[in-house]
C-alpha cells in the first residue's frame, strides 16, 4: 500500500519507485484501464499479468489514474499530461521522459482530433 492505494509492481521505496524505474523523479504510479490497477510502470504490470494493456481514450481524460508518490495525490489523465513534469498539488518533480512512452498508457495521437 502506498498512501492508502494498492500499487502493484516490484516496488523498492514507497514513492512508487521500482526495479525498472528508481531515479528520484520516478514516483508516478499509472492505473492501467485493463485492470483497474495502480502498477509503477508498464514492465510491471507485463510482468504481473496475462492480458495485453489498454490506453486510455481522449474522452477518459478526466479520470484519476496518476498516483503522486511524494504527496499520494490522485491526478486526472489531463492533468498528469498538462502537469509541465511536476505534481500540481505538491509540485514534486517527475521524469519528464516518461512522455516517450506514454502512448503506452494514453491515446495521444487522437489528442489533436
Amino acid at each position: 500500500m502506498i498512501h492508502g492505494l494498492d500499487v502493484k509492481g516490484v516496488l523498492k521505496d514507497k514513492q512508487t519507485r521500482c526495479e525498472h524505474y528508481h531515479l528520484d523523479v520516478d514516483i508516478v504510479a499509472i492505473k492501467f484501464k485493463c485492470c483497474n490497477t495502480y502498477y509503477a510502470c508498464c514492465k510491471c504490470h507485463d510482468e504481473d499479468v496475462d492480458h495485453l494493456a489498454e490506453v486510455w481514450e481522449k474522452e477518459e481524460f478526466e479520470n484519476k489514474a496518476i498516483l503522486c508518490g511524494a504527496c499520494g495525490t490522485e491526478l486526472t489523465i489531463k492533468e498528469y499530461l498538462n502537469s509541465m513534469s511536476s505534481c500540481h498539488y505538491c509540485n514534486a518533480p517527475f521524469n519528464s521522459r516518461c512522455k516517450y512512452h506514454s502512448h503506452l498508457y494514453f491515446d495521444l495521437k487522437r489528442i489533436e482530433d
